[in-house]
């Protein structure tokens, strides 16, 4: 089974090469943006859970997260693998993450990381913001902020799996293709190993 990370600041372009990977190599693709909507929006008893701690302005436990990614799993069990993005954001998190891939037998192949600039971030997420619709998009203060929120609590997570002998990272900057084949690289590195 192939378990992948795909890491990066917010417009880094996880979301474009977590969907081409997923298809290159079977994995099922787990946005946890995607997954919080499918449970809220289908009233899960997790979602319901979710949209209390939300109602109030609170983060979302990472236990209920964690067990939203453990039943979107469990509803692939004949999946090649999974690739997710957008999670973990904390060490907590990564922690619950590989806690929850070994209760299910399996464990994590890699974690890469998409290298992008703070200025090239701006750029890309104004761009977006030209056609998502999403006033944070058009507000660069706003995408700085968030770009900073990103390199002081969620930078640590790529630290802790470095440790671990299992993140690595590739320019995401340049053409989507080539970024997509060292990406693709360093994942058939990583199963060399395995």
């Amino acid at each position: 089974m192939i378990n992948l990370i795909l890491f990066g600041p917010p417009g880094s372009g996880k979301g474009t090469q977590a969907a081409r990977l997923a298809d290159k190599y079977n994995l099922v693709h787990i946005s946890t943006g995607d997954l919080f909507r499918y449970e809220l929006s289908n009233e899960t008893e997790l979602g319901k859970l979710a949209k209390s701690y939300m109602d109030q302005g609170q983060l979302v436990p990472d236990e209920v997260t964690v067990n939203m990614l453990k039943s979107k799993m469990l509803r692939h069990p004949d999946a090649n693998g999974f690739i997710f993005d957008g999670f973990p954001r904390t060490i907590p998190q990564a922690e619950a993450l590989i806690a929850l891939l070994k209760d299910m037998n399996t464990s994590l192949t890699a974690m890469i990381a998409l290298e992008v600039d703070e200025d090239e971030i701006v750029k890309r997420i104004k761009t977006r913001g030209e056609t998502s619709g999403r006033a944070d998009d058009n507000d660069e203060t706003i995408i700085r902020k968030r770009f900073e929120v990103y390199k002081n609590e969620t930078q640590p997570v790529f630290e802790f799996f470095q440790n671990l002998g299992q993140a690595s990272s590739v320019n995401g900057v340049g053409d989507v293709n080539e970024i997509f084949g060292a990406l693709m690289a360093r994942i058939d590195r990583a199963l060399d190993r395995l």
